[in-house]
């Protein structure tokens, strides 16, 4: 089971590139596009006038339905000739108050959420506060873009960011439909505590879980710590050679339920990647 809801939100016309990307990933996993075009009323009313409340907050909510209007038109246009896309677009108008629970209900229900980098010079105001409403209230995968143009091809080479944290265990369960289609699976531990739950081997028992897993079993599982090396040469894996920091990152927030076992189906996910997406678990 990979990717069959995908959610990408756009608030401004500048997001179209993210758009196109949205719909790659979706056609490559066969998946249906969810896109929630947003009209964010940025007013911050400190004071008014007696009697023009009514008006400046009116006059804000409609420039905002303008703005979500107009960008749902272009969506439309956009995809219209994408025959081979399922695709849906839902058009809202919030404040800044509200986004949170807006997107947080729409990702709840997704799969995976693709987003564009909240810091990046043209992004929107309200870019921080969506990828966090995604994350935290909507309990979902994000996968973040820094610049446009999604590989037509999934990952080869992926790398895991292994803390032995409940977090980034869920974020390699959830990432096990990246896992299955690549080649490498590296498993990278930084400083890894000696008295952690996986003993003076860390990242052992992740990589057995991997390599046992029918979802990976053609993948080359392999870590990296300074402690792992008696694991890695018992078990004829290489240490893997120094990765150079990766353009795009898949977080996942941690799970307020129990997470399913390595040889269950799995739940839609996050990780890393080396030549692709780079994984972390928030």
């Amino acid at each position: 089971m990979g990717y069959k809801t995908i959610l990408t939100v756009l608030s401004r016309p500048t997001q179209i590139s993210l758009l196109d990307d949205a719909e790659t990933l979706a056609t490559r996993e066969d998946a249906h596009l969810d896109i929630l075009c947003l009209g964010v009323d940025l007013s911050q009313a400190g004071y008014y006038f007696p009697g023009g409340t009514p008006y400046a907050f009116q006059e804000a909510l409609d420039a905002a339905m303008e703005d979500a209007e107009a960008l749902e038109q272009k969506v439309r246009d956009h995809l219209a000739s994408a025959s081979d896309l399922r695709w849906s677009v839902d058009t809202a108008v919030v404040q800044m108050g509200g986004v949170t629970s807006l997107v947080g209900v729409k990702a709840r229900f997704s799969d995976l959420t693709v987003l564009s980098r909240p810091y990046a010079e043209d992004a929107p105001g309200e870019a921080e506060t969506v990828i966090e409403a995604a994350l935290f209230e909507g309990g979902c995968p994000v996968l973040v873009l820094p610049k446009p143009g999604v590989p037509a091809q999934p990952p080869r080479r992926i790398l895991v960011a292994w803390n032995q944290s409940t977090e980034a265990l869920a974020a390699v369960r959830r990432a096990l439909p990246m896992l299955q289609a690549a080649d490498n699976v590296e498993i990278t531990i930084v400083n890894p505590r000696g008295g952690g739950p996986e003993g003076t081997d860390p990242g052992s028992a992740l990589t057995r879980m991997l390599t046992a897993c029918t979802f990976c079993a053609s993948s080359q599982v392999r870590a990296c710590a300074a402690s792992s090396a008696r694991m890695a040469a018992s078990r004829g894996i290489r240490p893997a050679s120094s990765t150079a920091s990766t353009p795009w990152c898949l977080t996942c927030p941690k799970p307020a339920w129990p997470m399913p076992y390595a040889d269950s189906t799995p739940a839609s996910g996050c990780s890393s990647t080396s030549d692709m997406p780079s994984a972390s678990a928030m």
